[in-house]
Formats: C-alpha cells, structure tokens, sequence
C-alpha cells in the first residue's frame, strides 16, 4: 500500500482496525449523519452514499423484474437447507447484478423474515418458514449462508434477520404488547434468532414495531443482553420504517422524539429507518439528545463503528479485491441456472397432504383445469415482478397439450345496475396505454408502497350498455371485479373507479369491494378507502351520493366448473388465497375457512366427478376437513413464483415425486386455535408442541408416490453430544426423496414439556432398492428447557426418548437414553420474582421499568392469577408475605395468596403508588404458617404491577 494512503483504505488490515480509523477520521456531523437509513457521501473521504435495506425475501423485491422464487413459507416446505443456500446465493447474486444498473439498490438486504408460525391466523404467514424454531433457525442458517456468499473477508450481501422479537399478528402491530413468559421467549422466540447468528451469517437484525412485555421492540435490553452475546461479530440494528418515531408517537412510551430515539440509541439502535429518504428529521432529533447530555458522543462512536465494519466487509472501499464487485446482469440476473433453480425449488415446495390414488395422472387423460388460481400466478408484498410466469393451466397445457385440458375459472359473470343503467366501462382512447406501468409522473417506481393507481384511463359510467364483471369472492366478504379486458375495478386517488389494474396489489389495495345488503339490493363498498361508491356526473366515485346496485347473475361459476368436470376423466380444483388480500402485512385473518365461493367451486366438480383434486395455491394453511373427507387427492403448496404452474404440473403427472412437507400445523377448526395475540404456546397448548387435540393435517406431514421405511433407531451419548442412527429404505417404485424427521421428548418431565420436538432432519433422495443410514449429532443442550428457578437453561437428567418419521404424529421408530443432568432445585418463597412463574391465567408481562425488566399485571379488567411450583418453606414456615408493586392511579389493587390445596395465606393491599414504576413494599401477616414443599397460587385483583413476591 502506498505509504500516503490511510490505514482505512489497506485491504490487508483487518476490518475492525480499518473501521476504527476510519471512524476517528469522521467529524460528528458525518457520524451522526451515517444512523439514518440513507447516509450521505463523505466526499473528502472517498466515502460514497449509503443505503441499509433493500428487500430480498424470496428473491430481489420492489425494483422491478428480477427472479421470483416460492414464499418463503413455500421455502420451508422443502426441508431444504441447501436448496434454501442456493436460492440465497442466486437471490444475492441478483442484488448485486442489479446494483450495477441502480445505485440505489443497497447491500444490506432485510432479510430472512425468522418468525416464528405459531398461530395460522397471522397476516404475515407468508413472510416466515414454519411454527418450529429449529426448521426455522435451519433454514435462516442456510439463506444467510448464501445471502453472505464464501468469502472469508467479503460479503455479497449483508442480511438482517426480521423482526425482533414476538412479531406476528399485525392488528394494532405499533401500539399492541406480546406478553412472551420466560420459558417462550428462551425455548422458542430466541432460538429462531439464534441459530443464524451463531453460524457467523447474519449482520444484524431490525427489531419489530411491537412491544414486548409493555416495551418497544426498538428499546429491548435482549438486544445487548442477549442477541450480542451470541457472537463477537459487530451486529448491525437496523430499525424498521418509521418505527422511531412511533416510541413517543403512537406508543407514547417516552415523553418526547428526542427521548425516544436517544433510548433506542442506547438500546443498540444503529440505523434508524424513518421518514423516508429525509434525514433531517432524525438527525435533528439526535443532535438535540446529543446536546441534553440523553445520549454521548460514545454511543453515537459504537453504532457509526459497526456500519463501517458492515460497509468494509460490502467491499466499499475495495472493489478491486471485492470477489463479488464484477458480477453484472450478463452473468447473475435471470440465468439459467436461477431459472432452473426457480422451477425445483417450487417443485420441491409442493406438499401433497392426500392421495387415494388419483395421483400421478395417468397418460393419456383429459383433464379439467379449474378454480380462480388454476390461471393465475400471484406475488406478494415482498415479491419482485415476474420476468417468466407459468400458471398451473399453463404447466399443464406444456404437460399434456392443448386438447387434453379444458379450463374454467368459476368466477360468477355478474351485471351491476342502477336506476340510471348499468355500470360501463368506457372505451380507454387511443391515448391510453393499458399494459403501461403508470406513477402519475410523480413518484418512483422501484417503491410499491407509493403505489396510487392510474389516472389517464377514464372513470366506470352508468348507461344502457352493460359490462359484464367477473366477480371473484376472496372470503369475509371481500370481492375484486375484473373488466372483460382483465382489468381490475380500482380506486385512484381522486377517488373515480376505473377498470386500471392488472392486479389487486399496492401497500393499500385500492381494487377490492365488498356489497352490502340495502333495500333488496346493494351498496358497493370500496374497502381501500372506507367509504361507499355512488355516482358523481354519471361516473362511479367514492364518497358521493349512495346508489343501490342490483346484482345480476350472468354465469354461475359453480355450473360452468361442473360442465367442465363432466366432461373430463380428471378434475384438478386450484384455489387458495391472492397475497395481497385477506392476511398479508396489515392485515390478519379471521378463519381458517375457504371462502365460500371456492367452497361451492370444489363441492360443484366433485359432483360432477369424483376423480376430483383440490390443490390449495396459498400463503397459509386452510381447515378443509371436509374436502379431505370427500375428495381422493389434496395438495398444498405456497405461491410457487415464476415457475410454479410447471412444477405443479410436474409433480401432478409423475415426473417428479412430491417431498414437500407441511411447515406448520393445519387445525381442523377455528375452535382449536388460541386468540391471535396469545403467544404463550405453553400456556395455550399450541403448535405441534404442545397441542392436545388431533390436527387436520400434523407439523411435517408430506405424502410422496413412494413408500419408505425407518428402521435400525439407536441413540448414544457422546460426551456433549447424542449420537442417533437409523437407516432409511425405498423399497421398490419411482425415484423420491423422503424427509426424515427426528424428534425428542423428556419422558421424566418435572414441568411441562413439548409432546415431542424437531431436533434434527435430513431430507434423503432414493431409488428403488437402495437404503442408508444416517447419523444425526444433537446437542445435548437441545434436550433442555429454561428453569424460571435458575433463571437459565438446564438440561434435567433422566429418560429421554428419539422418535423418527414421517411427520410430527407418523412416528416409525422410538428409542429412549438415560441422561445425566441436573436435578430439580426448589423455590425459595423468601424471593419469588413474578415474572419467573411457572404458570399463568389472565395475566400479562409488563415492563418493571423503561429499560429493564419484566413484572405481572392482570390482563383486562378480570383477575389473574399465577403459580410458583415446589416453594420450599422448610420446618418453621414463613409468617410474612411482602409485596413489591407499583400502581399508578387511584385504582384498588389486592394481591391474595393461597396454598394448592386452597389454604389461604395473605390478602394484601396494593395502595397507589403515584407512577406506574414506583414500586412500594406492602407487608401482611399470614392467615397460615406453612411448613414443607408446596405450589404457591398468587390472584391479582386490580391494575397492579408486581414484581416480586416474599414469604418470609
């Protein structure tokens, strides 16, 4: 290196030595200038613009065409960690192709999505792998690993695992606290984290905009407390959009902006995305804590010196060392490598949930192509824009050819008309250009949340022409209208309907409605905006004067699926959910039910003809009972991208053998699900972990045309590890693989534990004949649990047993091991944190104060009430219960104590303390003096934080 370059600029110095020169040759401006999302040049430096973020969930989002691999729960199917490593290498590499074009494509990609998907209800199903914390971790290890790339100084991308921490409903997300019990958040939230972090992949997280346990995600102490312990690497914290600004707006936590950005700050905040590409906001916010002494120029030096370690490692100061710096479109965008990727990933994501037979599709046969996704190819929020689409009605034409397959979409062909005519598309004008993008000329099209819909094509009119529509019911009442053009019904921003999208899509979906009953006929509600659709100058507007519409029925969808079937020697039904409707980022469910009108599609083929499969196309599991009860065949695979019409077909016909396998439960019925913000899965009896009941389809469930057997299970401790064998056998058939699941389960339980859970998988490809014997290596960690007593993981000694199969309840194979662990330890009643109970009812965790700790509060108006088990009060026994709790206002509050046996021990008053962390002790005498072991039941009656309990 020449001797007047800077330290900085030497490729051979290490990264945290280039960094800290580099900081050090910054002035504070130029620091804090580099914590907003998009930092400045620093000209005098060398130093070009940067951007953290950039969207590359399945493949590269928000900037156009790119290639467009299944959801990410689609990924999850497979069981696949290095089919996922490969689609995170393809998906980087693409980042960094485009990148070449665009400038404003960043490196610091925000992804994978690692939460957890515990309750099938949440709008971002999608986003996620599986309810499992050790396929998720697995699976994240994988996609990191690629996203990464080899190289031991360079990476090609630098991924952020999302969100942190208990992020998944999304009703009320900004301002609703996760209550997360000590064993949840240790034996499962964190673990999904974890694994990613600890392979040394990951170069950073974005925390959630939830709350958790009454604290913002973005001012969490496990930041530092535990995500930093994982690793020495310098974690980057990059905040999610406008989330800084919710800690004392929406959220009102702290009393002002600069509080609550100089505590996120604090909190290990680095990047703070907010206000889009307008940093003045934030940094004057920052500036000014700099200036109240809220923050120092030390904590400004921590979070500025991990960016430059994250910005180093990009190869910005070194593109003539950078292994990744030439990659350009000719040689990693749209490959045929990416593409040939794309179609076996999709292929491999396909999960074939029942088969009677029917399946694969015997040559020649004519075959009938139904339901509203059999022509259809839909992305999601996340989704880049399609650069190939092969629809399963595409897939199966190539298959079988085109007088083999007839189609049908099932949409109702409906007439609306006023007392002034019928609803009319007018003729565009030659000056329209239909297939044309459109922006209004204002704003960029690589943002899809700035999506406002189209303008220059003219509004919907009443006459004496009608328009027939095509009506597609999406569940809940929720119905898009689609010009005979292929047009959607849409809403722009002058509030006209026009037939102008292609899609229904946008962060607000401006192209769905719902009719509501008025007077014998119908009110039509644009659900984007709220507000009813009338009639201004004869055109179709929202909030103008209301007009009744009657609704007339041209075609029945139901009849024209049953003639096709009829005339078919097989029925495939392709239903399921648009992404961009019904659950998605907003927006959770509310049933697990099919939308009926998809329900009378199915129900209309089968009667037609029995040889009748359902494939469910969605981005969540559906109760179906029924459909399992009547129909031969059902498949289910997520939005498969660019090339999921051929795998479907693929798998359909035989060509390649189905090894898909369910990444979540599928319940039978709304009823067997916990309420959507209930993430104690313990408590709940939730996921294939800790259920009771019996599911539709269980956790790993995937059938394959070929059969395999497990036999030969033994298991041997190996120091801190579990040696655990079997061997695996095709018989006879079809080439295939089979996803071989091992679980464990603690038979000695002290508390409760899980039924059994995943540890370990390997997904096995085999032809007729062959075997093999795999070796599985589990931690013995991983047979451990969170002892709230200890107040850290314990492994307990005793029996444990090793289950494999083909699913969470197709367990072929047991073999039990007697471990050497730990032994149980008592409570002592003198110090009972209340967080630290062993189980609750009513309750929620609350934050003991703005920056750490956890207490109890009732949740609602109800009581709650908690149980500390084995509570050693030895020959004497207590004679005094001291409370420490907090209660702001004038409410009452009272704390009862009681033995399991219903003994009563203390009722203490809770006084108001003046401040909700003000925490006053109150002592009382107990009724009963107990001696021995016994389950101490503490009921909360009124608003009252506790936070520990003393029986002395």
């Amino acid at each position: 290196m020449p001797t007047d370059q800077p330290p900085f600029r030497d490729p051979a110095l290490p990264v945290a030595e280039r960094a800290d020169d580099l900081l050090h040759r910054l002035t504070p401006d130029e620091k804090l200038a580099m914590l907003h999302q998009f930092a400045p040049p620093v000209e005098r430096l060398g130093l070009g613009a940067f951007t953290t973020g950039q969207e590359a969930l399945h493949g590269v989002a928000w900037r156009g065409p790119a290639t467009v691999f299944p959801q990410a729960v689609g990924l999850g199917a497979t069981w696949d960690e290095e089919l996922v490593r490969q689609v995170g290498e393809a998906v980087s590499t693409e980042v960094r192709a485009m990148r070449g074009d665009d400038p404003r494509i960043g490196l610091n990609v925000w992804s994978p999505t690692v939460n957890l998907l515990s309750h099938p209800l949440w709008g971002r199903n999608e986003e996620g792998y599986a309810e499992d914390a050790c396929l998720t971790g697995a699976l994240a290890t994988a996609y990191t690993r690629g996203l990464r790339g080899d190289d031991p100084v360079y990476w090609r991308t630098a991924p952020v695992l999302k969100h942190w921490l208990a992020h998944r409903h999304e009703e009320a997300r900004d301002t609703a606290s996760t209550s997360v019990p000590a064993r949840v958040l240790h034996e499962y939230e964190l673990p999904a984290f974890r694994g990613a972090v600890e392979a040394g992949a990951v170069a950073g997280v974005m925390p959630a905009y939830n709350l958790v346990n009454g604290r913002p995600n973005h001012l969490s102490p496990l930041l530092n407390a535990q995500l930093r312990a994982w690793t020495a690497a310098e974690l980057v914290v990059c905040s999610d959009a406008g989330a800084p600004t919710n800690i004392a707006g929406s959220q009102a936590y702290h009393p002002g902006h600069d509080e609550g950005l100089a505590a996120a700050l604090r909190a290990g905040v680095d990047s703070f995305t907010d206000h889009g590409e307008d940093s003045a906001v934030t940094l004057g916010r920052l500036r000014r804590a700099l200036e109240r002494g809220l923050i120092t120029t030390d904590d400004v030096d921590t979070a500025v010196r991990r960016l430059l370690r994250m910005r180093i490692a990009l190869g910005e100061l070194d593109p003539a060392h950078d292994p990744y710096a030439g990659i350009d479109r000719a040689g990693g965008f749209d490959t045929p490598a990416h593409r040939a990727l794309a179609l076996t990933t999709a292929e491999r994501a396909v999960v074939l949930l029942k088969n009677d037979g029917l399946l694969p599709l015997r040559s020649p046969a004519r075959v009938a192509v139904v339901g509203p996704l059999a022509d259809a190819c839909k992305l999601d929020w996340y989704s880049g824009e399609l650069l190939h689409r092969v629809t399963p009605l595409d897939g199966l034409l190539d298959r079988l050819g085109a007088g083999a397959v007839t189609f049908a979409e099932g949409a109702d062909r409906v007439r609306l008309r006023c007392a002034d005519g019928y609803v009319q598309v007018p003729e565009a004008g030659p000056e329209a250009d239909r297939d044309a993008p459109h922006d209004d000329g204002a704003e960029p099209l690589f943002d899809p949340a700035l999506r406002a819909g189209r303008t220059d094509l003219p509004p919907l009119t009443v006459g004496p022409r009608p328009t027939e529509f095509a009506l597609l019911d999406w569940g809940d009442g929720v119905l898009t209208l689609r010009a005979p053009d292929g047009r959607h019904l849409s809403v722009a921003e002058d509030g006209y309907v026009r037939a102008s999208a292609p899609e229904p899509g946008g962060w607000v979906v401006n192209e769905t409605f719902r009719l509501e009953p008025h007077d014998g006929a119908h009110v039509l509600v644009h659900l984007g905006s709220r507000s009813r659709v009338g009639l201004s100058g004869g055109k179709l507007k929202t909030s103008a004067e209301d007009v009744p519409f009657a609704l007339e029925v041209v075609e029945d969808g139901a009849r024209a699926v049953a003639h096709a079937a009829a005339g078919a020697d097989v029925v495939i039904v392709v239903a399921g959910n648009d992404p961009h409707i019904n659950g998605r980022e907003t927006e959770d469910r509310r049933t697990l039910a099919l939308p009926a009108q998809q329900e009378r599609l199915w129900r209309a083929a089968r009667e037609a003809n029995p040889r009748t499969a359902l494939v469910l196309v969605s981005s969540y599991p559906y109760a179906v009972g029924e459909a399992h009860d009547r129909l031969p065949a059902l498949l289910w695979t997520a939005h498969g991208g660019q090339a999921a019409g051929t795998a479907l077909a693929r798998v359909l016909c035989g060509d390649v053998c189905p090894s898909g396998r369910l990444p979540q439960t599928w319940y039978a019925r709304d009823a067997d699900l916990p309420e959507p913000t209930d993430y104690d899965i313990i408590g709940s009896r939730s996921t294939y972990l800790y259920f009771d009941g019996t599911p539709l389809y269980p956790f790993g469930h995937g059938l394959s045309y070929a059969e395999f057997s497990h036999t030969g299970l033994t298991a041997a401790q190996r120091g801190d590890t579990v040696e655990v064998r079997c061997t695996v056998a095709h018989a006879a058939g079809m080439p295939g693989a089979e996803v071989v699941q091992l679980y464990a389960r603690a038979a000695d339980a002290a508390v409760p534990r899980p039924h059994r859970a995943l540890v370990a998988h390997r997904r096995v490809e085999l032809s007729g004949g062959e075997h093999t014997e795999l070796v599985f290596r589990v931690p013995l960690s991983a047979l451990g649990h969170y002892d709230v007593v200890r107040g850290r993981w314990t492994v307990p000694g005793g029996r444990y047993e090793f289950h494999v199969g083909a699913s969470s309840t197709d367990i072929r194979a047991v073999t039990a091991l007697r471990v050497d662990g730990e032994d149980p330890v008592r409570r002592n009643p003198g110090d009972l944190p209340a967080a630290a109970f062993d189980a609750q009812t009513g309750t929620e965790l609350v934050d003991l104060t703005r920056e750490n700790g956890d207490a109890v509060t009732p949740r609602g108006t109800g009581p709650g009430h908690l149980v500390f088990s084995a509570c050693d009060f030895g020959a004497r026994g207590p004679l005094t219960a001291t409370v420490e709790a907090a209660l702001d206002g004038d409410a009452e509050a009272r704390v009862e104590l009681r033995l399991a046996d219903g003994t009563e021990l203390a009722s203490v008053a809770v006084r108001p303390t003046g401040d909700r962390y003000a925490y006053a002790t109150r002592t009382a005498v107990l009724a009963h003096r107990p001696t021995g072991v016994h389950d101490v039941h503490v009921t909360l009656r009124g608003p009252a934080r506790l936070a520990r309990l003393h029986l002395i």
